[in-house]
């Protein structure tokens, strides 16, 4: 905290929950994700709960300031992971509904636990199916303004 205009400030820092309006763009400035028209996205300052450069990027911030960042993928989704790149045979998958490129997928790990694929490449005989984040491998945008501060 410190006084600007007779006024004190609360400045982000770890452990805080705050809330933050924000819109993500890819470099082509194409929108991949906004809270405008949502409620603002609230979180744990340090906590994991989102990309370390957006986490990193709001402390030190006021409430109402507003910042533009730019991360690269080390900072937001990481670099994309070739071994996540995999072909699967053909009859492995269901009948229905045939196979497309850009489709996607939801696989199970043996553990049960779900998570989405794309299917990037259909043959014959097998698909290739890339498991990595659809935004892996890409710098990323953000307009971010803090909205409120909670110790």
């Amino acid at each position: 905290m410190f006084l600007r205009n007779g006024v004190v400030n609360m400045q982000v820092k770890k452990g805080n929950k705050i809330k933050v309006d924000y819109t993500g763009t890819l470099e082509d400035g194409t929108v991949f994700d906004t809270s405008k028209d949502k409620l603002p996205l609230e979180f744990e300052v340090g906590s994991g709960q989102v990309i370390k450069g957006f986490d990193e990027a709001v402390t030190g911030m006021e409430k109402g300031q507003e910042k533009e960042i730019n991360l690269k993928p080390s900072e937001a989704y990481g670099d994309i992971n070739a071994s996540l790149v995999n072909k699967i045979p053909r009859d492995k998958l269901p009948p229905e509904p045939e196979p497309k490129e850009g489709m996607a997928l939801l696989l199970k790990s043996p553990e049960g636990k779900q998570f989405p694929a794309k299917i990037t490449q259909v043959s014959d005989k097998e698909i290739t199916i890339d498991m990595n984040h659809p935004l892996a491998g890409k710098t990323l945008k953000f307009k971010i303004k803090v909205v409120e501060i909670a110790a």
